[in-house]
């Protein structure tokens, strides 16, 4: 057709997240090649991925790359990457909770997985952090449906319900709830938990820092707070054995606050700009930490325990993670396919990629 690189790709929704999906068959297999490939795609080097379909949120710069599983017990191995578009970075250092949601309709339409009658069971394998989760998708008469009356804050109108089941969260890149050791660090004076449960997170008060934690997102454009947030999370990061934090999106930094009508206020950071709702990863990390003696969330919400649900307020609404014994962590979430067909990357920005026919 032309001088590009034509690439097989599904565009989709999950969650509160939106991006691409590729097989992973249709991209290198090189890593560098790889990440080469999606910055061309996203638009890297503009901060609105002006030349690629990326955009100016990380909610929309996000990628899922699917596959055969790699492991015994799951069906479908899932990559993801969060691209940094302004900065021309690909970050494969995170889980993503609400992209997710749409692997299991994405593995099944592509032939990866059997749909079953009424609900089809997708056992995925995070290649990220090496976690397994289970999601349960409506699939009718074998058949998958967006159609449905689950809602979630954050996306409008109502679709078919996906059930997310993290078992086992903890440690899910440093192998430990409490990647410290302690519950509480205290860095530059501020009292700080660092958590590790489906994602690697900072929770710090937000009142330490002077806030309500029940602001808009918009509010926290202030260059000095982004840069005193952001000398938080690297010296979290080095605790937690990230030396390299300054050029990953992990730890996550979370500011919390007690709530009226939920467990908690949360605003959650991606690492840099205030997410317009919760990432999925990050609300079992603090609803774990609700549970876990001694950290700052559970110091909030006084003393609960598995069985319990966790409402999270955040700038969209709430969300909710139901702790079970096990430990196991449930989330509802919806998913939405909206395009398919092929995306262009420039030869010229990928010119030692070799991609499948």
């Amino acid at each position: 057709m032309n001088d590009q690189i034509a690439i097989p790709c599904v565009v989709m929704r999950g969650g509160t997240s939106r991006g691409p999906f590729f097989l992973a068959r249709d991209l290198p297999a090189d890593p560098r090649a790889r990440d080469a490939v999606l910055l061309s795609v996203m638009g890297g080097g503009h901060d609105l991925g002006i030349d690629g379909i990326g955009g100016g949120n990380a909610v929309i710069n996000k990628v899922a790359i699917v596959g055969p599983a790699s492991v015994l017990g799951a069906d479908v191995d899932y990559l993801f990457a969060q691209v940094r578009v302004r900065e021309g970075i690909v970050d494969t250092s995170p889980n993503c909770g609400n992209m997710l949601a749409a692997v299991g309709p994405f593995a099944i339409e592509a032939g990866l997985v059997t749909a079953t009658a009424d609900r089809t069971h997708v056992r995925i394998h995070n290649v990220n952090t090496g976690k397994l989760i289970d999601a349960t998708i409506a699939t009718p008469g074998g058949q998958v449906t967006y159609e449905g009356e689950a809602r979630i804050d954050g996306v409008p109108g109502t679709s078919a319900p996906i059930e997310l089941s993290f078992p086992n969260a903890a440690g899910a890149r440093t192998g430990r709830l409490l990647p410290t050791g302690r519950p509480v660090d205290r860095i530059d004076g501020i009292d700080v938990s660092c958590i590790d449960a489906a994602m690697p997170v900072m929770l710090v008060r937000a009142a330490d820092l002077g806030w309500t934690g029940r602001e808009a997102p918009s509010d926290f454009a202030d260059n000095s707070f982004r840069a005193r947030l952001e000398t938080l999370r690297i010296e979290a990061g080095r605790l937690m054995g990230f030396p390299d934090a300054a050029n990953m999106v992990i730890p996550k930094p979370i500011l919390i606050a007690p709530a009226s009508e939920a467990t908690l206020n949360v605003r959650y950071f991606m690492p840099h700009d205030c997410h317009s709702a919760l990432a999925v990863t990050g609300a079992v990390a603090i609803a774990t930490a609700c549970v876990t003696p001694g950290t700052v969330a559970a110091d909030l919400v006084g003393s609960l325990a598995p069985p319990v649900p966790i409402t999270l307020a955040h700038p969209s609404g709430q969300l909710v993670v139901r702790l079970e014994p096990g430990p196991v962590a449930r989330v509802q979430r919806t998913a939405r396919r909206i395009f398919e067909g092929h995306v262009f990357a420039r030869r010229s920005h990928v010119p030692h990629a070799v991609l499948a026919a």
